[in-house]
């Protein structure tokens, strides 16, 4: 990649947030009933501002490389390939706030543009105090049911997907009822979990627990099912015993597997954290969502919307990084 080339890809960003920023504070806004606030403009100003920071590492990275015994990885023209689509997305940003708030095409009330958006979150009231402290707090336990449900789902699936794998007796009565009803939504159990289950709290966690269970099961017995029986020859050769067959062999071998149903299950209790949140729930993203509809305040709905894609998004790729460093050996394979 040529030098004029790296720098108009460097360039595209900033070239993108300028423009949202100057239609921002120059073109004026068709009605001026929503007061701006500066952390708008604020917030676009991080993105190129990022996107420098990491070109700037993988920079330093390169150089490294370079200068070791490693061949150079190119680690920075494979990270300028971005450039373009964040400009695409910020000259998005620029087009919404024209339709929104500045021609006023598209209602401002259902679709609120970005400054209303980012201004739901960073607002301060007299008598509430701070957005951002109670949106955080509804975060934080957000994030305490999800990992509690996510886990218990886990745990549960593992277990009996490596009965169902393992023992052919198990496979027989266990599969049919994964089959059966792992597939049916969590949330259609909602009527009966409440019916047996005290306190509306354990009962989301069940929610979100039975979603990830399907997944996790069915991805690990047939993980297990799938190892190669030669995997097995060669260990009884060496003298390995069955429960060495199961934890050294069969369990290692079933991780890719594995690390598919934590995906999947990640994606599923997404779904049930929001409808578990909606219903008997007084904190918690799900809730923050709901009761900004009832109150018509779609600036928090959309900001409610975009930490959900932020937080999911970033904890399916920490979870992808996990799978790259303990399965080096499919980092080809999979991606993200």
């Amino acid at each position: 990649m040529s030098k004029l080339k790296k720098a108009i890809l460097i360039a595209l960003p900033i070239i993108g947030a300028a423009l949202v920023i100057l239609n921002y504070y120059f073109v004026p806004d068709k009605n001026d009933i929503f007061v701006k606030k500066w952390h708008y403009p604020a917030v676009i100003s991080y993105i190129p501002l990022q996107f420098l920071v990491k070109c700037l590492y993988f920079k330093l990275q390169d150089r490294k490389l370079k200068r070791g015994t490693l061949k150079n990885t190119n680690k920075l023209e494979e990270y300028l390939e971005k450039s373009p689509r964040i400009l695409a997305m910020l000259l998005f940003f620029t087009l919404w706030d024209v339709l929104t708030a500045k021609l006023g095409i598209i209602s401002s009330f259902y679709f609120p543009d970005g400054s209303r958006i980012v201004g739901a979150i960073t607002k301060v009231d007299k008598l509430k105090g701070a957005e951002w402290k109670t949106v955080g707090l509804h975060i934080l336990n957000s994030l305490r049911l999800l990992f509690t449900g996510y886990f218990a789902g886990l745990a549960a699936g593992f277990i009996t997907g490596a009965f169902a794998g393992w023992f052919p007796k198990a496979r027989y009565w266990i599969m049919p009822i994964v089959k059966k009803i792992g597939p049916i939504p969590s949330t259609i159990w909602l009527p009966i979990f409440v019916s047996f289950i005290p306190g509306f709290f354990a009962v989301r966690i069940v929610i979100i627990a039975f979603g990830v269970w399907f997944p996790a099961s069915l991805m690990t017995a047939t993980g297990i099912m799938a190892v190669p029986s030669s995997y097995f020859e060669v260990a009884k050769t060496l003298g390995a015993k069955k429960n060495y067959l199961l934890f050294k062999v069969a369990l290692p071998a079933t991780m890719p597997s594995l690390f598919m149903g934590m995906f999947m299950g990640m994606s599923i209790s997404c779904v049930a954290l929001i409808s578990a949140e909606s219903i008997g729930a007084k904190s918690g993203l799900g809730f923050f969502i709901t009761n900004a509809i009832s109150w018509g305040e779609y600036n928090k709905v959309y900001a409610g919307v975009i930490i959900i894609l932020l937080i999911f998004s970033t904890v399916i790729s920490l979870l992808f990084k996990i799978n790259t460093k303990l399965l080096k050996w499919q980092k080809d394979n999979i991606q993200w």
